[in-house]
């Protein structure tokens, strides 16, 4: 298990073998994200969003950008 210690300004290194299995570097952006009260995951968010690319199926149905707007006004108007 890798342990950061973490500085008077906030800072903190993340430790080698935690940046090459997320495979960042200098400048690199990670984002930290609350999976629950007082638990976060570290998720290198650097990747471009081309990489996902052939990772989805196609619809069976093409959709209109109208209804996507119908849609997403719905479920606003149900959640309020």
């Amino acid at each position: 298990m890798s342990t950061a210690k973490l500085t008077s300004k906030g800072q903190i290194t993340i430790p080698a073998d935690v940046r090459s299995a997320l495979n960042v570097e200098a400048g690199d952006r990670v984002e930290f994200v609350q999976v629950e009260p007082g638990r976060f995951e570290v998720v290198a968010s650097t990747r471009s969003v081309r990489e996902l690319k052939g990772r989805f199926a196609k619809p069976a149905q093409a959709v209109t950008v109208s209804e996507m707007n119908a849609a997403i006004a719905a479920r606003g108007a149900r959640a309020r």
